[in-house]
């Protein structure tokens, strides 16, 4: 997914979606971004199963029978 920077207002910037629908974010989340700018966005399955996998072994750790 591709987003456009729309613009940047005291600590929010408004991203333009692919749908053309607007959200708003916090600043913090893109530090460098300037308006005009192009992100693409992407899940990363590989990291995510990795987390869930650490996650269900500590749960099995920490609810051991």
């Amino acid at each position: 997914m591709k987003i456009t920077i729309d613009r940047i207002e005291n600590d929010v910037i408004a991203i333009e979606l692919p749908d053309g629908k607007m959200i708003d974010i916090p600043c913090h989340l893109f530090p460098d971004a300037a308006e005009g700018d192009v992100y693409s966005i992407e899940k990363d399955s590989a990291a995510g199963d990795s987390r869930r996998c650490r996650v269900e072994d500590k749960m099995r750790r920490l609810f051991k029978d």
